[in-house]
């Protein structure tokens, strides 16, 4: 009962009426909803695309500062404090905890989404630059953004040792008093509504995969209807672990990960294309690092900077009000240099392997004729039908796709845990380290979270809608990212 009574319901009852409300006009006014949306991401596309370049260069940049000076001997807790989990189960946990299915639905479809692009065209060599550019949105300035917050939410919690686990708390060095008010409480609507707009995003881009597969597994044909029930059965899983605790996340992001190795060494291993998988991965990797501040920088590209660099930024930026803080929580022990290099070796190592093999066996079924992909997307199919019959053309084919649906399912609930529990925690006025939300908030926000993306896929949003929703969220999340950034930097110069 005393933890219902440290519930702060404003943080609750405010969003589940926005949620609620957006969930009724994208059901009730599908049309207005389209164009408001687009209006909205067309004016910030336009306007400060300059802005989300510049802060994913600040966030890169603050990575590599806190890692090399002083900062990065810093150790986040007492002297006497060891980690509390192996080199190789934290690595795990970060990677699975903080990538959900929608990795698996871009490693299969972004190349084909590039090779349309005027931009990518341009540069003769379609496939090459595809899977260049995938790397280039999931690489370092990508993880940059979880890992400078991470570091920042370990230093509040276990150097610092603030009272609070909210997102304005990370901002006290730069509010004080502040923090306890009106302009604390602004930030952390905001923190969830991101969260919010991020799981939506996430469900509605990867879901409709998910339920091809189930249904090609199943003879199952009525996709929108199956997705709502997988929504329903992820949520199930992950509230069910989320309930449990942190041993039960564990155990699910090491489960999650065998099934995604698996899926990987069964695409390289039995394609017949592995020659061409790492030719073309050190192909990519090679062109990234040659090229990489110009892709960083550019703008002017024909729209494609807007239509995906834009996106993606803002896609990582609305997860980093919940991801970052669970990457924090479990470094405990460790240095800031340590959770910043290792954090970016599980993180690339993951995201990299993922897109050079499964991205590249696309590919290869283009280049050998097995199937022309390009040509059915033209032809009016959706990318993850196409995605299916790529898979399809694997020897037992129906293995890979058993294999890919558990990773999906797995990658899904291991993320939502972690952000059930975060958010969880935002719940409350104040709460001490060691103490864990109640199993009955964890409850609410497992089921808050299925709402929008369930009205997302009944309103048959398209592909825009979906990314727009990401990124009118993400610009009020970054300037606050940025005050926290700034904040530990200020804070952090008591203790290098």
């Amino acid at each position: 009962m005393k933890k219902y009574k440290q519930i702060d319901w404003s943080l609750v009852t405010i969003p589940i009426i926005v949620v609620f409300g957006l969930s009724f006009l994208l059901e009730r006014f599908p049309k207005n909803s389209q164009l408001i949306l687009e209006g909205i991401r067309s004016f910030l596309n336009n306007q400060l695309s300059f802005l989300y370049i510049l802060v994913g260069l600040f966030f890169f940049i603050s990575t590599l500062y806190a890692a090399f000076s002083r900062i990065g001997r810093i150790k986040l807790g007492d002297s006497t404090d060891k980690s509390e989990y192996s080199n190789l189960c934290w690595g795990v946990m970060i990677f699975t905890s903080t990538m959900s299915a929608d990795i698996i639905f871009y490693a299969l479809c972004e190349w084909l989404m590039y090779s349309s692009e005027p931009f990518i065209k341009q540069k003769g060599t379609t496939m090459e630059w595809s899977l260049t550019y995938s790397l280039f949105h999931w690489g370092p300035i990508a993880w940059s953004f979880y890992l400078m917050l991470a570091v920042a939410f370990a230093y509040m919690l276990y150097v610092t040792k603030n009272k609070r686990q909210k997102f304005s708390e990370a901002c006290r060095p730069l509010l004080g008093k502040y923090t306890d008010g009106i302009a604390g409480k602004l930030i952390d609507l905001i923190a969830i509504f991101a969260l919010i707009a991020g799981t939506a995003t996430t469900f509605s881009m990867s879901m409709p995969l998910l339920s091809q597969t189930v249904g090609v597994l199943f003879r199952i044909h009525q996709v929108k209807q199956l997705s709502i029930i997988l929504i329903c059965v992820v949520v199930s899983i992950y509230l069910i672990a989320s309930v449990i605790g942190m041993k039960a996340i564990s155990r699910l992001s090491t489960i999650c990960y065998v099934f995604f190795i698996g899926l990987l060494l069964y695409v390289l291993l039995f394609s017949g294309s592995f020659s061409y998988i790492v030719d073309a991965g050190v192909q990519a990797v090679g062109n990234l690092t040659q090229n990489f501040i110009g892709m960083a920088t550019t703008t002017h590209s024909h729209s494609f900077t807007q239509n995906w660099t834009i996106y993606y930024w803002s896609y990582w930026i609305v997860w980093c009000v919940a991801t970052p803080f669970f990457i924090g929580s479990i470094s405990r022990g460790r240095t800031i240099k340590d959770v910043i290099l290792r954090g970016y070796v599980w993180g690339l190592g993951g995201t990299f392997c993922a897109f050079i093999v499964l991205s590249s066996f696309g590919m290869s079924r283009q280049v050998k004729g097995l199937i022309n992909a390009t040509q059915l997307i033209s032809d009016g199919q959706n990318y993850s039908q196409v995605a299916i019959k790529l898979m399809e053309t694997l020897p037992q084919y129906r293995i890979a796709l058993v294999l890919l649906a558990l990773a999906m399912i797995g990658l899904y609930s291991t993320v939502f845990d972690s952000i059930t529990m975060v958010i969880s925690k935002y719940s409350y006025k104040q709460l001490a380290i060691e103490e864990e939300p109640s199993k009955a908030i964890r409850g609410f926000w497992a089921v808050i979270f299925m709402v929008l993306p369930m009205a997302l896929l009944i309103s048959n949003s398209n592909m825009d809608n979906i990314q727009s929703v990401a990124i009118i969220a993400a610009l009020p999340t970054m300037i606050v990212m940025i005050m926290i950034v700034v904040g530990f930097y200020r804070e952090s110069r008591n203790h290098a």
